[in-house]
């Protein structure tokens, strides 16, 4: 296969063409991780993949072992690997609509992550804002970058149903709380990156309360309200976007309401977090 790659922005993100994801190689899988590494988000159109082909494609990154996510059963899929994300005009909420991190709160989160579109909107909407960690925290000052490079904070699951849903998580789902550094480095470039996120988020360690929502307030607001540090991914049919999950957070939008949006996402496991 040939790769094509046109960037979205100088900072992050990518479209790639010349790729069929159902004949993926080790050549080309390889070339596709050197350029997540470096892009952080790729978009590929065009692409026509059953669960099986999807879950190839995933496995080709990380640590190659598919992310099950406690979701995926209530979600209605029959596969665990595989987690539907669709929104009717019959949801009150939608998974993903903020900016976050996939479970950030497991122990070893989610390296990448392959969501593939089945149906768009019919008037339009439905994007995907994704931000780069690695900017972010290059653009922090020195005495922040200073103050933050040793501290560890709280990531909780069930944060996104208390919080964005305003219920408890389900019946039988369990999800993990754990902490993990502010900072750490890239698996890949050992570069350094902003590690919080608003959607699983609660408290730094060692601070007080007022100090910790002060701080991480003023992280989240720079990660949310920089466009430097972003790029917005217009869906179609049969699109399919990979991102980092470790270098990136994202934002599903939904200004689609009553419409309906229908897609499936695979993710791959990556190892623990180390502080940079």
């Amino acid at each position: 296969m040939s790769l094509s790659v046109q960037n979205i922005t100088p900072v992050i993100g990518a479209e790639v063409s010349g790729v069929d994801l159902a004949q993926i190689d080790d050549v080309t899988a390889a070339a596709l991780r050197r350029l997540l590494a470096d892009r952080g988000v790729l978009v590929l159109r065009d692409q026509h993949l059953d669960h099986e082909a999807h879950k190839r494609a995933a496995a080709c990154f990380g640590t190659g072992q598919l992310h099950c996510h406690p979701l995926a059963a209530i979600s209605g899929s029959a596969d665990p690997a595989v987690l539907t994300v669709k929104a009717t005009a019959k949801s009150a909420f939608v998974a993903g609509d903020g900016w976050h991190t996939d479970v950030s709160c497991d122990p070893a989160p989610i390296r990448a992550s392959l969501l593939y579109m089945h149906e768009v909107p019919e008037n339009g909407g439905g994007d995907t804002v994704f931000a780069s960690m690695t900017e972010a925290y290059a653009l922090l000052s020195a005495p922040i970058r200073d103050l933050i490079g040793n501290l560890r904070a709280v990531h909780d699951g069930a944060v996104p149903w208390r919080q964005g849903y305003g219920k408890e998580p389900p019946a039988g789902t369990e999800y993990n709380r754990t902490s993990h550094p502010l900072v750490i480095a890239h698996p890949d470039n050992g570069k350094p990156l902003l590690w919080v996120n608003r959607g699983f988020t609660t408290h730094i360690e060692g601070m007080s309360r007022l100090e910790s929502r002060h701080l991480l307030e003023m992280l989240f607001h720079h990660i949310e309200a920089t466009p430097r540090v972003q790029c917005r991914v217009r869906w179609d049919k049969n699109t399919l976007v990979i991102w980092d999950n470790i270098a990136t957070q994202h934002h599903a939008v939904w200004d689609y309401f009553p419409h309906t949006r229908h897609a499936e996402r695979v993710s791959v496991v990556g190892g623990e977090l180390q502080a940079a």
